[in-house]
């Protein structure tokens, strides 16, 4: 019969437990991107509202309306990615959770490990797709729009 090492399963459980944790570092990297990114749409936002006020030419108008609804749908891309990024850790936390909560009571926790951890790398790989989707939007509008506007008629910034 083999001797058990206490203190090897143990040192395994801690390792086995820090795995998602790198899972997690990564989440929240991607939440600190998503963040900015969104901070600066609804910067832009801010700013066409304040150009938008006030009597403008026609062509300003279509041109301002054509920028709102881009940053509106970046928005919800953004949106999406910062939701299902924190799904995504949340699932992650979960999972080690589950599995250090299995380890300390001896039990059968395989099916809520899988289950947690394809979550939370499902839903970080749709953020991930929808952070690309904000990328496509934002340069299909550089492309077809332009840059926004600082000022119009001599307004603004």
């Amino acid at each position: 019969m083999e001797a058990v090492d206490p203190t090897g399963g143990v040192a395994h459980l801690i390792q086995t437990a820090l795995t998602p944790v790198f899972l997690l570092s990564g989440i929240a990297a991607l939440l600190g991107v998503f963040n900015t990114r969104l901070a600066q749409v609804s910067d832009h936002l801010s700013h066409l509202a304040d150009l938008s006020r006030g009597d403008l030419h026609p062509d300003e108008a279509a041109t301002l309306k054509s920028h709102l609804l881009r940053l509106a749908l970046r928005t919800l891309t953004l949106d999406a990615s910062v939701a299902l990024g924190a799904v995504g850790g949340a699932a992650t936390c979960g999972a080690a959770f589950v599995l250090f909560l299995g380890s300390v009571r001896e039990s059968g926790v395989g099916g809520w490990l899988i289950g947690l951890f394809s979550l939370a790398l499902g839903c970080t790989v749709i953020s991930l797709l929808a952070f690309i989707g904000d990328s496509l939007l934002a340069w299909h509008g550089l492309r077809r729009e332009g840059p926004i506007p600082r000022s119009l008629n001599g307004r603004g910034k």
